[in-house]
């Protein structure tokens, strides 16, 4: 019997009727009184914490708990919602109303933690090692140690109302703005109206006259609306600027760190270790671009096919492969994948009006995921739906886990959907029967592995670089431009011709409010995926309960603490990151010597 894969998402299964759903007005007024509870709840407590107040605290955080699943749930649905019709102006109201629920969730959220901080130490060592308090022990030690308690209530609450409805409203106007872009792009002949995604999507496609076409075209539009976009930019970083500098934060990576998880050494030593290596994947880039009959990589042609072999690939045939491969690695990933491809996890439809941006959503409540993209039939369509599957199977893996404790970094959720693509990986290029089947996917492993150790390193020092200047006043969108073309040349060791210096303008990641440098987590999880895949290739089916154990674990400690207790490996020394480098430049070395056979 042939089984359906949807290419459409149900979110009717989630809540009935769209962005005209009562079923989610509903949702929204319950999570109104959960809050409004909760804040009844806080204003019951002293300006500290005692001892006899153990059972209330418990209670506390369990009330935090549901309310923050609930408004997960609320997140989820409008991001998908806004996602699949960018010109739902239904869903836009909508998330007005949640950001204001979610507002004022976050100013009682606020109180608690400057309750825990201002506790007396003694009282805490007391309160914290508890049978009561024990699970949450580590997210409750990490609101208490990273609370300013010298920052005033109004100017907290202050904060917490400009953030919902000025600070991120720079991102969902960032989104918007890209969402509403049409461009004519002659494809095959004839001249198509494409969304940015669609447009992006044609950077794989076989033939250069129309991934150039699609590249200067976008470029074009970038060019012409570079001062609005240099306008968000400049105002989300402002922004950010002021609450680091009233919240007592002396360094722009201080943020970013913390909500990672991670210690500086940390990610001074995989910088220092991907720089010794970039050499190889220069070779690489080198090596493609004279096969395309070139003396360098052009930006244009980096995504490009190194030869037409399983160029074509239908929807259908992508879910069968990656149920297939995904079901060699365990028996839970397995049934899994099979729920997300039947029963509605997916949108996959190429059609426009959709964001350009793939995404997987997390609905805590149902305990289902969904997983959003725009499939154009390429082996690189392939690998960014396994991508998102890979995040998905994190969050089917946090099910049992308390909600407090489900909220892990950004660095372990890369690594979840890292691993899924190395599954994929692994699988095709046992299976590959020719040595263009097998260059077609060297290609494609060395492609995530420049994006990851120069393309993301460029990201890296571009907005160091950016947030530095932005600290003395706004940014030219000129200088901006420059700044990119600097970080670019830098990062990719002079490897990469004509490159985008409009970068700046359609990585999205620039413009994630609620996660500042959203760029080396992807390094991070890169490497670190490598590291368990290769325990993985140890131990076989047997090791997908590690695994399970491990993503479990990843909202409860640090990530030098999860590497330790999992892999048994310390992340701040070198040796850690030299071994994954090591299966990176053994990839670059085996195309280089696949294509130097014909010589």
């Amino acid at each position: 019997m042939k089984i359906v894969n949807q290419i459409n998402w149900d979110l009717d299964r989630i809540f009935h009727g769209g962005s005209k759903s009562h079923q989610f007005l509903k949702h929204l007024t319950e999570l109104d009184v959960l809050i409004q509870n909760l804040e009844k709840s806080v204003a019951s407590f002293r300006a500290t914490i005692t001892t006899d107040e153990l059972a209330s605290l418990n209670q506390l955080v369990e009330n935090i708990e549901e309310i923050r699943v609930n408004l997960t749930e609320a997140n989820s649905f409008i991001t998908c919602l806004i996602s699949q019709n960018t010109n739902d102006q239904d869903a836009v109201v909508l998330r007005g109303k949640v950001a204001q629920l979610e507002s004022h969730f976050e100013k009682e959220l606020s109180k608690v933690k400057l309750m825990l901080a201002n506790t007396n130490q003694e009282v805490w060592d007391q309160l914290i090692e508890t049978k009561e308090i024990e699970a949450f022990r580590f997210v409750l030690n990490e609101w208490r140690n990273h609370t300013n308690k010298h920052v005033s209530e109004e100017e907290r609450n202050l904060i917490t109302e400009l953030t919902a409805d000025g600070y991120h409203a720079w991102g969902h106007f960032y989104r918007a703005l890209v969402g509403s872009i049409k461009l004519n792009v002659q494809v095959d002949g004839e001249v198509k109206s494409l969304s940015v995604g669609q447009a992006i999507n044609l950077r794989s496609h076989p033939k250069e006259d129309v991934r150039k076409e699609a590249h200067y075209s976008l470029e074009s539009i970038w060019e012409e609306k570079e001062e609005l976009f240099a306008k968000i930019l400049n105002h989300i970083a402002g922004f950010r600027i002021q609450v680091y500098k009233k919240s007592g934060v002396k360094s722009v990576l201080e943020a970013p760190l913390k909500e990672n998880r991670m210690k500086e050494d940390t990610l001074n030593t995989m910088w220092k270790v991907i720089c010794k290596h970039k050499k190889p994947f220069s070779n690489y880039l080198d090596r493609k671009a004279e096969l395309m009959g070139d003396k360098g990589m052009k930006a244009y042609n980096f995504w490009a096919p190194v030869n037409t072999s399983n160029q074509k690939i239908q929807y259908d045939e992508a879910a069968l492969l990656i149920t297939e491969h995904f079901s060699e690695f365990g028996t839970e990933l397995e049934g899994f994948v099979k729920e997300a491809f039947q029963d509605g996890w997916v949108e996959a439809e190429d059609r426009a009006n959709k964001s350009a941006v793939p995404f997987c959503a997390a609905f805590p409540l149902t305990g289902e995921s969904r997983v959003f993209m725009t499939f154009g039939g390429t082996f690189l369509n392939v690998l960014t739906l396994v991508h998102e599957l890979g995040h998905a199977f994190h969050n089917y893996a946090m099910k049992s886990v308390n909600g407090v404790n489900k909220r892990y970094p950004m660095s372990v959720a890369e690594t979840a959907s890292t691993f899924a693509e190395m599954i994929i990986f692994d699988a095709a290029m046992k299976k590959a029967s020719s040595k263009e089947e097998k260059l077609m996917i060297l290609d494609q492993k060395l492609k995530r592995s420049v994006m990851n150790f120069m393309n993301i390193h460029s990201r890296f020092l571009f907005e160091q670089r950016f947030y530095e200047e932005r600290k003395k006043g706004i940014v030219s969108s000129k200088r901006i431009n420059q700044l990119m073309e600097d970080a670019i040349h830098e990062a990719y060791e002079g490897s990469l011709e004509q490159p985008s210096t409009y970068s700046w303008v359609w990585t999205p990641h620039y413009y994630i409010t609620q996660s500042p440098f959203y760029n080396f987590p992807y390094t991070f999880g890169y490497l670190f995926a490598l590291g368990i895949f290769a325990k993985a290739k140890e131990k076989g089916k047997e090791f997908e309960k590690d695994y399970l154990n491990l993503l479990r674990d990843s909202g409860c400690m640090t990530v030098e603490d999860l590497v330790a207790k999992h892999l048994g490996a310390d992340i701040t020394s070198e040796e850690f990151w030299e071994k994954g480098m090591e299966l990176c430049v053994k990839d670059a070395e085996e195309f280089l010597e696949l294509t130097s056979m014909d010589e």
